[in-house]
């Protein structure tokens, strides 16, 4: 395992990745908010109806529409425990010329000539940090989220380090790492053939909750996961893309899909029956926004590995055979609202019924 898990930490150590995980809640609430429920009021803003992700493509293997969406809000986020030491510059390409100074932001005319942003407001713990990481969200590439190494005063301060983060790393090295780790391979992506190759890099792809071969932020998004976990800590990746028009994050504990969805009126008596609730508070508590005599909310879905995507035993050299399916739907739930901190997210299985 590349990260350690909380038993292995020393007590600053256990403080720091509570205090990471209490920012991440807050973060993925305001990303699900952003990517999800602000899109949607795009669509409507503009009289457009929301395309709605339909339950198949939520399925291992599936087949996603290649169309994009302007009105779908889309970014990519790397939020590390930790901070990146300087040698993994080469493929996570974080310079003193795209740091995020006021110079540098206005320079690249991320931030409007007329910002009051001061270095303080880059902080997750900053009144005012929400506010400057909705403006910079639509920077190309990445943004970088990392403990700060030069605060000696707090040993747990996180900022905004850097924007417009490219990952150089090639798909080749990310799919023959990941061969070598689960013992497809022993070396090389090509010992066994072009074709074997081929199969390996649409696996990795599969292992990573895409269709194989998509570009653009997903892409960037799974290979820093890949690379990543060279990195001696957990890290947390948020990539919302305007063709998928999903949330996707990508964790130590594996790969989750956030998606809207429209329930009709017996669908939301049914399912609020089935949780022992009434149909008024399930609306009260998780319904985003109202649709008609529908109503909308956000369903999630998280995937884990099968036995074909998981090491070998005893370590044991293998071979790939492409059929067999590598993620599996672990659970899906429907998210209650940002504003409802007492309620928790509800089992609910959509994928296939």
């Amino acid at each position: 395992m590349y990260w350690k898990i909380r038993d292995e930490l020393s007590l600053s150590e256990c403080l720091r990745r509570s205090y990471y995980k209490l920012l991440r809640d807050e973060l993925s609430q305001f990303l699900l908010g952003k990517a999800l429920v602000a899109s949607y009021r795009n669509f409507i803003a503009r009289e457009i109806p929301y395309p709605f992700v339909e339950m198949r493509e939520l399925k291992p293997r599936a087949r996603i529409p290649k169309q994009e969406y302007e009105c779908q809000n889309s970014f990519l986020v790397i939020f590390l425990e930790d901070s990146i030491a300087p040698e993994h510059k080469k493929y996570v390409r974080f310079f003193d010329s795209n740091r995020a100074t006021k110079t540098n932001l206005l320079r690249s005319k991320t931030l409007s000539s007329d910002s009051d942003f001061d270095r303080t407001q880059k902080y997750l713990e900053s009144a005012h940090f929400f506010d400057v990481f909705d403006e910079l969200l639509p920077v190309d590439y990445a943004l970088l989220i990392q403990r700060d190494p030069a605060d000696h005063m707090s040993k747990n301060r996180y900022n905004i380090s850097h924007f417009h983060v490219r990952i150089d790393w090639p798909i080749t090295e990310a799919a023959e790492d990941m061969a070598r780790d689960l013992r497809y391979i022993s070396k090389d992506l090509y010992e066994r053939g072009e074709k074997y190759a081929e199969d390996i890099q649409k696996k990795f792809f599969e292992y990573y909750g895409l269709p194989d071969m998509v570009g653009g932020r997903r892409t960037a998004a799974v290979v820093a996961a890949r690379y990543l976990r060279r990195v001696p800590c957990i890290s947390t990746i948020y990539v919302a893309s305007s063709e998928c028009r999903a949330l996707m994050q990508y964790n130590e504990r594996g790969v989750s899909k956030s998606i809207l969805i429209k329930l009709g009126a017996k669908e939301m008596e049914g399912i609020a029956a089935a949780h022992k609730i009434t149909p008024a508070l399930f609306k009260k508590h998780y319904m985003v926004e109202k649709e008609g005599k529908s109503g909308v909310f956000v369903f999630r879905t998280t995937y884990a590995p099968t036995v074909h995507a998981l090491p070998s035993e005893g370590g044991k050299l293998r071979e790939i055979i492409p059929e067999p399916y590598w993620t599996t739907v672990d659970y899906q739930q429907i998210l209650p609202r940002t504003d409802a901190r007492d309620w928790a997210p509800i089992s609910c299985n959509l994928i296939y019924t």
